[in-house]
């Protein structure tokens, strides 16, 4: 009877997530209703909890409350600096910089230029802000709507393939290397030409086609437009790249690196707005004006709790042995690399957060195994397929006023080439067996 509660309590929360824009209510409401209501069941029931360690080996459920506790609370610290050093970046105008750099009135040129950008950009300030950066700064190159959208559906492609293979590019990644199921240095190495094979090959059989053919007019510069800070911009991703470097030296977890970056950052910018901005309020203190405590109140609060209440939800399961058990049987039936490929496919419908923890709790494999990447990879890049797939569709959905239909029949099918192309080009380089090489 436990487990039948447990299972309607997790599908009813699943779909209301899942369905968030027929239901009309944020994602966070169910995701923290379900995490509840789960340990709840748990509690009350008396269900048998346990930790994997070679099979499942019981415990008591304060230790896995702690455990689970202490893991998303790693998880959600590292985001909130790493969206807090963006933000002061954005304070500053540092984004406004890219936009100097860009001076062609080619469209096939520009296009490049965008999915470039979306590649590498997403690699360091994660592809749902890199998504936001680009398409803020392609309102102000291309004047016309449609064609706007074309360049943001490509730009979704470019970010969910950079996040991918970085292990602060992508929430789900950023969950396996704090989990120690990836290495950033083995990551990159067994990522980066799949996740730009994902990127590229779509973009040059987009560069074909003629919504990317002719020139446009690149309005004039505003003059009331802040100054950007091309120093602000560089500290910024700096210091967000830090961090990887930061864990490798020290082999501490990632959010300490990530709050000494912010530290880093916070100081410069404190010096910058000391330097080029007078209070004209009398008997406050600085500290109400701050930019770091402007930054922190732009922070995406309700992605902090939606990531909390779904992790804690998907750690229920995982502790009462369900996701384990499932993972074992779906490996009886099928291959790894089937699954991880059906993964990519299933991220394109369901939040890809929740289905990388679900897998987490599924496979019993060593650090840098190859089957930890491959999931990196698909459910990083898999979303890109739907519009609804991915962080960075669903915000360039909302900007530029994209319909679900419209994004299925112009940009689906070039998201499925690429997504299918990299999990070839990782297969051969990884895995060649698998293809019978």
């Amino acid at each position: 009877m436990d487990v039948v509660l447990i299972m309607a309590i997790f599908v009813f929360g699943y779909l209301t997530i899942t369905l968030e824009h027929v239901v009309k209510v944020d994602k966070l409401v169910p995701a923290l209703i379900m995490m509840a209501l789960l340990w709840t069941v748990v509690a009350v029931f008396h269900v048998p909890v346990f930790t994997i360690i070679d099979g499942l080996v019981p415990s008591h459920m304060d230790e896995m409350l702690v455990h689970h506790l202490g893991k998303t609370a790693e998880i959600l610290v590292f985001l909130i600096g790493a969206m807090t050093i963006v933000e002061i970046t954005d304070h500053f105008n540092g984004f406004g910089a890219i936009k100097q750099f860009v001076r062609t009135k080619d469209k096939k040129v520009l296009l490049w230029i965008m999915g470039g950008l979306a590649f590498i950009l997403s690699a360091i300030i994660d592809n749902l802000t890199a998504t936001i950066v680009l398409i803020t700064i392609l309102k102000k190159l291309v004047p016309d709507a449609r064609s706007r959208m074309w360049y943001a559906g490509m730009i979704i492609i470019g970010a969910n393939a950079g996040g991918a293979w970085s292990p602060i590019g992508d929430v789900t990644t950023t969950m396996l290397w704090i989990g120690d199921k990836v290495t950033a240095g083995k990551l990159v190495t067994n990522l980066l030409l799949p996740s730009f094979i994902c990127m590229a090959l779509p973009t040059f059989i987009a560069s074909l086609l003629p919504a990317f053919k002719g020139r446009i007019e690149i309005p004039e510069t505003n003059a009331e437009d802040r100054k950007a800070s091309l120093s602000m911009l560089i500290i910024g991703l700096g210091a967000i790249a830090f961090v990887p470097i930061f864990k490798t030296l020290t082999h501490l977890p990632p959010y300490i690196g990530m709050m000494l970056s912010l530290a880093i950052v916070a100081i410069v910018a404190e010096i910058k707005s000391n330097r080029e901005f007078r209070m004209s309020e009398r008997g406050e203190g600085t500290a109400h004006h701050s930019s770091v405590h402007k930054s922190l109140s732009k922070i995406e609060m309700p992605s902090i709790l939606f990531f909390l209440g779904i992790l804690m939800a998907v750690a229920a399961l995982e502790s009462v042995g369900m996701i384990f058990r499932a993972g074992e049987s779906v490996r009886a039936v099928i291959p790894d690399e089937v699954f991880v490929v059906l993964l990519g496919f299933g991220s394109a419908i369901i939040d890809n957060v929740p289905l990388v923890a679900a897998s987490m709790g599924m496979f019993n494999l060593p650090t840098d195994h190859a089957t930890w990447h491959f999931i990196a990879f698909s459910a990083g890049t898999g979303g890109s397929m739907l519009i609804i797939g991915s962080a960075a569709g669903v915000v360039a959905m909302g900007m530029e006023k994209i319909s679900f239909m419209w994004y299925l029949k112009n940009i689906a099918w070039l998201a499925m080439i690429g997504f299918l192309s990299g999990c070839g080009v990782f297969l051969c380089m990884v895995r060649p067996e698998v293809l019978g090489f």
